[in-house]
């Protein structure tokens, strides 16, 4: 490959490459050398994980979350004869993130704990693909405005975001006028027609073992209690301007409708597709052009049907309680749907370590958003601040509840 065209490429940082969507987004890179190169790589503790990655990719730098995985890794790729820069901790994600020389950041951290990474990208003006939802959750209108001063272009990589991305006109000034609502897609998870009364013997392995998507373990039980898509409407409300009230979730088990948009002639305009990550990342990567994503095409012949259930109906409320909450938190106080996603966290980490039951994740949940006093968060400091009390509140919520 000539210097020229290699300046053509694309440079890439993956924040969480070794995760779900990390391990996606590397997989389309590779089909497209011409056109990406991956520049930087971030991890939390899968040392060996990230040196497949390194001598597959051979980025400038990687960034793990300790000294001691950063020193491992750093050892591993000396004896390999890698010239990759091993770095390690928060501000050397945000510096990756920011870089002059990085045209595109995939946020793939998990949580709350992406929102920095994030904040950094989106001042440094960069194309920014967000699988972090929580960035939107918990940062609001202050990521929101991070994103208007840095001039980034944000990009929705959850597939229900990026479907409805893709629905939606090219100009975004005319989307308030046009739009009657936003509609969510949810399959329902593994627990879509069990019985609530049986909630409490739900393992963390049943809980995720997902029948549609190949997903991680918090997001796997964020789905199984359908968190997930109380986060979803959350980060929709943010993304795209609308009023909470005009954001509908309909279960569709098939997965194959994404989401949709209906308009004020109550035309709907979906985008379809195979349950497979790597649609709205390679889109996000080539937008506005689209390209070879790897996933497998729709076959319609061997469709035999696509389903929707309403959340009212089938015992739906009460078997996913917790979705609720997202039009609860938008209409509380600012900062209330950063106090809910702490919650969250926690609850999830507990259940997955055995401290809680299935059943109890929303009790925590509710617990923490009436014991924590909100004030609306101006600045990083204040959001960080809010969701650590949240998490200790959360926490004490845990051990006055568990097992």
């Amino acid at each position: 490959m000539t210097e020229q065209s290699r300046r053509k490429r694309q440079r890439v940082a993956i924040l969480g490459s070794t995760g779900s969507i990390g391990v996606s987004t590397l997989e389309v890179i590779a089909m497209h050398p011409e056109r990406f190169e991956v520049f930087a790589l971030s991890a939390s503790t899968q040392v060996d994980k990230m040196l497949a990655q390194c001598l597959q990719f051979k980025p400038t730098y990687v960034v793990m979350a300790s000294p001691e995985h950063g020193r491992i890794l750093q050892h591993k790729c000396v004896s390999n004869s890698l010239s990759t820069q091993v770095l390690f901790g928060k501000e050397a994600i945000e510096s990756i993130a920011k870089d002059e020389r990085v045209d595109i950041v995939m946020a793939a951290i998990v949580g709350a704990a992406g929102l920095a990474s994030c904040l950094a990208a989106a001042r440094a003006g960069k194309r920014l693909l967000l699988a972090n939802k929580e960035a939107l959750v918990v940062g609001g209108d202050y990521f929101l405005q991070a994103v208007a001063d840095g001039g980034a272009k944000l990009l929705p990589i959850d597939s229900e975001h990026s479907a409805v991305f893709q629905s939606l006109p090219d100009d975004a000034n005319s989307w308030a006028g046009q739009i009657d609502k936003i509609i969510l897609t949810a399959s329902g998870g593994p627990f879509r027609s069990r019985d609530p009364a049986t909630f409490a013997s739900i393992t963390p392995d049943q809980a995720c073992a997902h029948p549609n998507w190949t997903m991680g373990r918090k997001i796997s039980v964020d789905s199984a209690t359908m968190m997930n898509k109380a986060l979803e409407v959350i980060e929709a409300r943010y993304l795209f301007g609308v009023q909470p009230s005009s954001i509908e979730v309909v279960i569709h088990p098939q997965s194959v409708i994404h989401s949709m948009v209906q308009y004020r002639d109550h035309s709907v305009v979906a985008q379809l597709g195979t349950p497979d990550m790597k649609v709205p990342i390679a889109y996000g990567l080539s937008w506005p052009l689209r390209i070879a994503s790897g996933a497998s095409a729709l076959d319609f012949r061997a469709m035999c049907d696509m389903t929707f259930e309403s959340i009212d109906a089938h015992g739906h409320a009460d078997r996913f309680p917790g979705l609720q909450l997202a039009w609860d938190v938008l209409r509380a106080p600012a900062g209330s749907p950063a106090v809910l996603n702490a919650a969250n966290e926690v609850a999830v980490a507990s259940f997955l370590a055995g401290q809680i039951r299935f059943d109890q994740i929303h009790g925590v949940n509710t617990d923490t958003l009436a014991s924590v006093q909100i004030s609306s968060p101006g600045s990083l400091e204040d959001l960080l601040a809010l969701d650590a009390l949240a998490r200790q509140t959360a926490q004490a919520v845990v051990t006055r509840i568990g097992r």
